[in-house]
């Protein structure tokens, strides 16, 4: 069986379109539609149902789902370490927007200049995305908060982000915690941490963007939980009364991870490495 057939069923089959799983994939409709048609061939069913939005997967599309995720993944890993068997050709990183913000820059410019030739691919999300992302494959290292102690998972690095809970020192701030995002690791370990000690009661502002996000914490608008280093990038340093969350630093600290089953080949370089922030 062609995996190039499953790779095509595959995008059809998430994007429930064959134009648009054509247009992830590059290809024409017309040729999406012709290796459909060839992939149906070989397996002796019909794999979609047409529907006026789009196409949905036939009982015996969703039977070959799975199994064609699994070969597209190891046939992208397959090319991904053929590509690297003498040199790391490509590192493609993953890392949280905490991370990007004071960290991420710096670390790229030790690559380039260690490693002129290796060409590096970016992607910022949230821890859980980070970690996910990673576990499929699709990218080679991740910068995450915390230990993700995962079976499959190895820490390369770990690296300390200095974590404040701040308020405004000139205004008093209501019961409200402001976050970047709704699932960052750093704004769900604060709104625990208030449960945990008796506030249940506060509401949430999420706002992503760390300037505006400080600026609004020194208005008064409601407290928040971040690192001192980017505290200082933004200038917002003799604003704020910071305090320290007991153990926070030692939980939430930055990890770049990888996969035990697929090591970098700069993996020691990785180990070693020391980042100065932005």
């Amino acid at each position: 069986m062609d995996s190039s057939l499953l790779k095509v069923f595959v995008s059809v089959a998430n994007r429930k379109s064959i134009s648009l799983g054509a247009l992830d994939l590059g290809f024409t409709q017309s040729n999406v539609t012709l290796r459909i048609k060839q992939l149906e061939k070989v397996i002796g069913y019909s794999l979609f149902h047409r529907t006026p939005k789009g196409v949905i997967l036939s009982k015996e599309g969703e039977k070959l789902y799975p199994f064609a995720i699994e070969i597209v993944k190891k046939v992208e890993e397959a090319q991904l370490q053929m590509k690297n068997i003498s040199h790391q050709e490509i590192l493609r990183i993953g890392t949280s927007q905490a991370n990007a913000a004071i960290r991420i820059l710096s670390f790229t410019d030790k690559l380039n200049k260690k490693f002129p030739d290796m060409k590096i691919e970016i992607s910022t999300n949230g821890t859980p995305k980070v970690i996910e992302d990673l576990l499929d494959y699709k990218i080679d290292i991740g910068f995450v908060a915390g230990d993700p102690n995962h079976k499959d998972i190895v820490v390369l690095n770990k690296f300390d982000d200095d974590l404040y809970f701040i308020e405004s020192k000139g205004k008093k701030s209501p019961n409200c915690l402001i976050g970047y995002r709704e699932d960052s690791t750093h704004f769900k370990y604060l709104q625990e941490y208030m449960r945990n000690n008796g506030n249940s009661d506060f509401k949430i502002m999420v706002i992503q963007n760390y300037d505006v996000m400080q600026g609004f914490v020194k208005a008064g608008f409601g407290k928040a939980f971040l690192s001192k280093a980017l505290i200082d990038k933004y200038g917002y340093s003799n604003d704020f009364i910071l305090k320290k969350i007991e153990g926070s630093d030692e939980i939430l600290a930055t990890h770049l991870i990888c996969r035990k089953d697929y090591m970098p080949m700069i993996s020691n370089y990785l180990k070693k490495i020391s980042i100065k922030n932005n």
